[in-house]
C-alpha cells in the first residue's frame, strides 16, 4: 500500500494561525488616508455672510376679487365694471408691488367664455397670481 508523505496529519490541511499580513496591510492604508484627510478638513476659508434677521415677514400680498354672475356682469371687488373698465384696473393692479392675487369667483351657470375672457384680459394686463374660488356643494 502506498503512503502519502502526510499520512500522519491529522489536521486535513486546515491552517489554525490567521495570517496577520493583510490585517496590518489595511490599517496601514487607512492610517495614510486619514492622515492625508485631516489637514483637509482643518483647512477653513473665512468668508464674510449676510446676516439674516429670523423674524417671520407677515406682509400679505393684496388680493382682488373678480366676481362673475349668472347673467355675464362682472364685479371688481363688488363694483360691476365693463371690459374697459376691467382692463383699466388689472394694468393698474399689474403695476402694485407685490403683485395682488387675482381671485376668480364665477357663478356655476356662467358660460366658459366669459371666464375665459376675464382671465384672458388678466394674462394680457400682465397679472400672474390667478386663484378660482369655489363653493362646496351642499349635501
Amino acid at each position: 500500500m502506498a503512503m502519502s508523505p502526510f499520512a500522519g496529519d491529522d489536521d486535513d490541511g486546515l491552517m489554525n494561525e490567521i495570517n496577520m499580513t493583510p490585517l496590518v496591510d489595511v490599517m496601514l492604508v487607512l492610517l495614510i488616508v486619514f492622515m492625508v484627510t485631516i489637514p483637509v478638513i482643518r483647512h477653513a476659508v473665512k468668508i464674510d455672510l449676510p446676516h439674516a434677521s429670523s423674524q417671520k415677514e407677515d406682509t400679505k400680498p393684496a388680493q382682488v376679487t373678480i366676481a362673475i354672475d349668472a347673467d355675464g356682469n362682472v364685479m371688481w371687488d363688488d363694483q360691476k365694471v365693463d371690459d374697459a373698465t376691467l382692463n383699466a384696473k388689472i394694468a393698474a393692479a399689474a403695476q402694485a408691488e407685490p403683485q395682488p392675487e387675482l381671485h376668480l369667483d364665477a357663478d356655476r351657470k356662467v358660460p366658459y367664455e366669459k371666464v375665459a375672457q376675464v382671465m384672458s384680459a388678466a394674462q394680457a394686463g400682465g397679472l400672474t397670481k390667478i386663484g378660482f374660488v369655489t363653493q362646496p356643494t351642499k349635501k
